[in-house]
Formats: structure tokens, sequence, C-alpha cells
């Protein structure tokens, strides 16, 4: 076994492109380091979700330019084999270690298969990506990005022609082709013969976004700005000064990529202290809201303020906002959402009798329900406007929920007092969530197995009225791993996160209010019961 990994970790450096992982497995072959080595040459990294996404370093396991190198030929194999023989393939990247790298790899394999390529001039948000990718008429896009993962992550996103990222069976089938691959030099890489766009496609992007707004809406709200050292600030800039909203505030010290993310511990606007130069700032300035990006800007957070101080909006909060302004509107078209996130969004369709859907985790799914005009899930992500980016967006997001807190500043209202409104005319909608960071990722299927074969038959008093087990399907959803519990009063579910190594388990109880009186004590109730839940269902799987 030994002799073995050494030999195949030998195999892997040969043909290795990068100096430096080329060097860091030298080294580690070189100390005969057994344990790092098998934990890069267990296997490869699963092109599974949309695509990739790992934590840099040398060997299968890991994000590297011989991984990309063996997905962008997969890639290029698979949309060869579905008759794209010559079409076009645009490629987008953050700001991340390795990602421009990734991406001019990726350029030069689709060049060298006979494809083109396109690569976007800088680092940008992905929706500028998934826009681009109809509005030049590609049959593939590719996003180099980690979204909000910690430093030393990234990942490769892959999109078709339709603009929305792959869903089974292509990406088996893809896999399938990377696995196909039998050494890097059977890959032609040529240097050229790739186009780097300039700003056009940019700029295209940036006049979709009126198609956002309302055409007389009022634009008054004042903002704080985070970009989380990531690529949000030069496009969500140049979309509020297009809007005529005044020029937000930005957090100077968040405000340009770093791919080293040296303020937060977690560059994830829901990660604890993650907000908190944007509070500090918020302070300083009044405004109306706080805005927030996450590293690639597709997704968008809310903070307003409660009381004397700011707090974040969770996602299913400004869900529900986003949702009640296009309603009243007059949007047409299907709601959709994600099973994880707040049952609230039917009821807000039902109630405009507009028809809704809810679908898998994840805007591969989202995107294509059919007729879509709106959807999101709890994780900050909002589609608001799918005929141009059929994709999670937070740069059209941040521009719906800041003319939504300009109407509500010209009624003398706030984002809160709406919110109120919501929960008087819906019942209250509180959620939370559950999330366990593990090491060892095997905790993960032991809590699973556990929930599965020991299912809890009530969690903080209320009896389960139903268990699922979503790995069988529904009706209306295939399959995946995860298990629904439907409670009297509330609903759980708990699922592997799909892009980092945790455990979620989403909490959501339905509170009736009577009257706007009656709101503090359905808060109250509601976080009870939250905080109970949380703690049975934690017993229950072990965590």
């Amino acid at each position: 076994m030994h002799d073995d990994l050494i030999a195949r970790a030998n195999a892997w450096l040969t043909e290795d492109p990068d100096a430096e992982t080329r060097d860091e497995l030298a080294k580690l072959i070189e100390a005969q380091d057994v344990q790092e080595l098998t934990a890069r040459f267990s296997g490869t990294l699963q092109f599974g979700t949309a695509g990739l996404r790992g934590e840099l370093g040398a060997g299968p396991m890991r994000m590297n330019r011989s991984v990309v190198i063996r997905a962008a030929a997969g890639l290029a194999a698979y949309l060869k084999k579905n008759g794209h023989t010559d079409g076009l393939v645009v490629i987008g990247y953050d700001a991340r270690h390795k990602s421009a790298d990734f991406a001019q790899d990726t350029a030069a394999v689709m060049t060298g298969a006979g494809l083109r390529a396109a690569v976007l001039p800088r680092p940008l948000p992905p929706p500028v990506l998934a826009f681009a990718i109809r509005h030049l008429g590609a049959v593939a896009g590719v996003e180099v990005t980690a979204s909000h993962n910690p430093p030393r992550d990234n990942g490769y996103k892959v999109y078709l022609g339709d603009g929305s990222q792959i869903v089974p069976p292509a990406d088996a089938e893809i896999a399938a082709e990377i696995a196909a691959i039998p050494s890097l030099t059977t890959v032609p890489r040529p240097t050229t013969g790739w186009e780097t766009l300039d700003d056009t496609v940019l700029n295209a992007y940036l006049a979709r976004t009126d198609a956002v707004l309302a055409p007389d809406s009022p634009r008054t709200a004042r903002t704080v700005y985070t970009a989380m050292h990531g690529v949000g600030k030069g496009t969500l800039l140049a979309a509020f000064a297009r809007a005529g909203f005044p020029e937000p505030a930005l957090v100077a010290e968040q405000a340009d990529p770093d791919p080293d993310f040296p303020t937060v511990a977690f560059p994830n606007p829901e990660e604890p202290g993650a907000m908190d130069l944007a509070f500090a700032k918020a302070r300083e300035t009044n405004p109306d809201l706080i805005i927030a990006n996450d590293p690639d800007a597709d997704r968008c957070a809310v903070a307003v303020k409660d009381g004397t101080d700011w707090r974040m909006l969770r996602g299913d909060e400004v869900g529900a906002l986003l949702a009640t302004h296009l309603v009243n509107r007059g949007a047409h078209g299907t709601f959709a959402e994600s099973i994880v996130s707040s049952s609230l969004l039917g009821r807000i369709a039902e109630k405009a009798n507009l028809p809704y859907e809810e679908t898998l985790t994840g805007f591969k799914w989202i995107a294509r329900v059919a007729g879509l005009r709106y959807g999101y899930e709890e994780a900050l992500g909002y589609c608001v406007d799918p005929d141009g980016v059929r994709d999670k967006d937070g740069i059209t997001a941040a521009l719906l929920i800041t003319e939504l807190a300009s109407v509500l500043t010209s009624q003398n209202r706030t984002l809160l007092d709406l919110l109120d409104d919501i929960a008087v005319e819906h019942g209250l909608h509180a959620t939370d969530q559950l999330s366990v960071r593990v090491e060892d990722l095997s905790l993960i299927a032991s809590a699973m197995r556990r929930l599965r074969e020991h299912p809890p038959t009530d969690l903080a008093g209320l009896p389960i009225t139903r268990t699922e087990d979503l790995t069988q399907g529904t009706d209306t959803l295939p399959p995946t791993d995860g298990l629904r519990y439907t409670l009297d009063g509330a609903r759980v579910i708990v699922r592997p996160s799909g892009t980092e190594p945790k455990l979620k388990c989403y909490l959501e109880v339905v509170v009736p209010v009577a009257t706007h009186a009656d709101l503090a004590a359905a808060r109250t109730k509601a976080t009870d019961l939250l905080t109970t839940i949380k703690r049975d269902l934690s017993a229950a799987a072990g965590i």
C-alpha cells in the first residue's frame, strides 16, 4: 500500500504543470508523509452539485491546475459528444488564489479541443458570467469560484447554454468524461487562441439591471456596503449609480479583493463576526440599511436598525420582503424556493394567486422552474430577474431591496414594519438553523444514519406527523440525501451541505398572529420552540 501510494504520487508529480504544487508534493514524497499523501490520493474530488470545490493543494483530492485541466477536458469532451463541436465557452473567475490560472487553463483546454473560448476581462461576480452565456449565445460557461468558503478553497462551477448550472444527468456524464482522461499529456493546451472580453458584456449586464426596478420608483435609500474582500464592489457601485441611488458608504477594510480575507474568520455574511465592520460603519453613518455581498457577490445579505443597534435579517426574511414587494408591483409568473427555505413564500404566492413550486436545494434547480418570476433560498440567494440571470444574483437583489427600502421610507416606514405586516397577514414564520462543521466527514454520515435508524417521534413536545426520507424522492422532488419532518406547527429538514463539511438542519415554526399587538408574544413563543427543537434534534442526531 505504501509503495503504491508513493508511486501514484510520483506519477501525479511528473504531470503537474504548476511549480508551486509540484514543490509541495515533492516535499511530501521526500518526507514519506503517508498520512497527508493518503488524504490527497484517497480518491478524486467529486464533480457534483454544480462542479468542483475543495481546498487548494497538490493531488487529486485538492483543487489545483491538474484537476482543473482534467475537468475542462472532460467538459469539452461532453460538449463535443453532444454536438457542440465548435461552440463558444465563456469563462469567469473571482479573486481567490489561483482563480485566474484556473480560468486560463480552462480557456487553453477549450481552444485545444476545437471549441471557442472567451474569458471575462477581470474578476467579476458569477451573475455576470451567467448573463454572458445567453447574451453571447455560448454553449457552456465556467465560473472559477468558491463563493464564501474559507481562503484556502477554490471551486469550478459549470453552466450549460441555457445559462443555468448543470443538473443530473449532465454532471455524471461530465464526470465520466473526466475519469476517462488517461493523462494530462493527452490534453492539448495551446498558449494562445482564446479571446479576452472587454467591458461590453459587463455593460450589457448592467443595462439589464434596469429591468429589476420599477421605472418610477423612489431611489432615496442610503446604504452601507461591504464586498467582504470579494469582487462585488465595482459592479454594485456601477449598478447603484446607473439606478440613481445614493452612492453606498463602503466598508473600506473589506472593499477590495483580498483572497486571504484578513478581517473575517469565514468570508460569509452569515458567520458570526463577519458583519462587525459593516455594523460599525452603520453606527457612524446611520444609513437606511446595510448591504453585504459574499466574496463572489452572488449572495446578498441585508441588515437593518432594530431599536438602538443593527441586526442581520435572515435570508427567509429578505426572501419574504422581496416577494411581497414584487407582488405589490403586480408581478406575474411562478414563485419558487428550495425545500429548506421558509414555507411563507408559498403562502404569499397563494394569497396573490401566483403559481408556486418547491425544488431541491440550489439554484441549479430553482432556475429551471418553468415560468419562473422569482426564486430564493434561505442562504441569502435571490433570483429577481430570471430573464436576465438564471442564477442567484447579489447585485440585482441589492438593487431590489434598496428600492423597497426607498418605497417604505417614502411612507415613513421600514423593512421591519413590513415584516410585521407580513406576519400578521400570513402567520409568524420563524426560522433557525442548526449547523455543525466537522473535520471528519464520517460524523455527518453517522448522524444521518442514526436519525434514519432511530427516528425521533416528537421535537419540543410537538408530535412528528410525517417523516420523509428524501433519498426516495417525492411526487415533486428527485432523490436527495435528506430527511424532512413535519410537525404540528413546525418543520425540520436535515441534510449534508453540498459545498462545505457541514451537517445542516433547517427549522421552521409557524405561529398564528391575530393582530400587531400579538406579535411580541408570538415571537417569544417561536423563539422558545426553535430553541427546544434545536436541542432535541441535536440529541437525536448525536451532534
